[in-house]
């Protein structure tokens, strides 16, 4: 049975079923290349699917404003799959840094067609969603979208300094999924205000929007991975365990810790001496200290904040589907 998420996110396709099909038809057609490998690798990509909340995010905003498309402007279009290949150029060279074998339940990338490949394939999506920033010929939809594109990077080698390092406190832990998930979605939401030509009232609304559901996204992906199974999350489960990640479920277990338990957590995370049956000894450690129903309160205070966020905008079903998006971010905790 689909969770609340699920539903929401399918009534907002559904609501934007032309437009996403029109998004989809642009990646496609930007994926070509006459060098072999990379629609290779990029027919892998598309098979493996994916939610598309970002380009959804796009596409939603500009028609929260207004914005007016025909056969010869399509520029939230053009955009949403910008903000779909930086999207997945950062997936792919995060596949690679993590050493993951799975994306989306399927196979990643890197594991089929190795790590050279991948990396350089998402150098391919990085230069497409910059040809596609030029083409739309907005300095502010460029310093946006570019601006974002710097700030992920930062966040990847923010969470790279503080892998394996449990002194990190919270605030850095979330100026890193800040930096990696929040900084898009913001970006992403933001250009639709530009491209419907909205006051800037409009613009930070939805940025704000934007950030905050990022945010409430990326905690929930964080508690995830010690609270759900492999079939349901698509990936390996313990993937963050085992490379040694700081996230909000295990500085909140740590904290909350005896020494016993702190002792643990040191030897697993910080020494990367990991044994047999530590995974699940962590598991009981994260359950025991309601590090779970932490990440559930944080991801909570920020899915509101998303939703309350629009309140700028006239009643409408579709900014009704958007606050609903960030209400279910959190379902699939519960």
């Amino acid at each position: 049975m689909a969770d609340g998420s699920e539903v929401a996110l399918r009534d907002l396709a559904e609501y934007l079923a032309d437009d996403m099909a029109a998004c989809n038809r642009a990646i496609v057609e930007r994926m070509d290349s006459p060098v072999a490998l990379i629609p290779q690798l990029a027919a892998h990509l598309v098979a493996a699917g994916g939610k598309r909340l970002r380009p959804l995010l796009t596409l939603a905003s500009a028609r929260l404003c207004g914005y007016k498309s025909d056969a010869t402007h399509q520029r939230h279009v053009a955009l949403a799959a910008c903000v779909e290949f930086i999207h997945t150029a950062t997936l792919l060279h995060d596949d690679v840094v993590d050493e993951s074998t799975l994306r989306r339940g399927l196979a990643s990338a890197n594991a089929i067609f190795g790590n050279k490949a991948s990396v350089l394939v998402g150098d391919f999506l990085f230069a497409r969603s910059f040809q596609l920033m030029t083409d739309d010929g907005s300095l502010k939809v460029m310093n946006i979208l570019s601006s974002a594109s710097a700030t992920i990077a930062e966040g990847e080698v923010l969470q790279m300094s503080t892998q394996n390092d449990l002194s990190t406190n919270v605030e850095k832990y979330l100026e890193v999924i800040h930096g990696k998930t929040a900084a898009l979605f913001a970006a992403a939401c933001r250009v639709g205000a530009v491209v419907a030509d909205q006051p800037l009232k409009a613009e930070e609304a939805l940025d704000s929007y934007g950030t905050n559901l990022g945010m409430a996204f990326q905690l929930v992906d964080d508690a995830l991975d010690y609270a759900a199974d492999q079939a349901t999350l698509g990936k390996t489960i313990g993937d963050d365990f085992r490379e040694g990640k700081i996230t909000l479920p295990v500085l909140t277990a740590y904290a909350a810790g005896n020494e016993e338990d702190r002792a643990f957590w040191r030897r697993v995370i910080e020494e990367s001496e990991q044994k047999p049956g530590d995974l699940e000894h962590a598991f009981d450690l994260i359950a025991r200290t309601n590090a779970i129903g932490v990440t559930l309160d944080y991801a909570t205070r920020y899915a509101t904040a998303a939703s309350e966020a629009l309140d700028i905008f006239p009643p409408s079903r579709l900014k009704q589907l958007l606050q609903d998006t960030a209400s279910y971010t959190v379902s699939r905790l519960r």
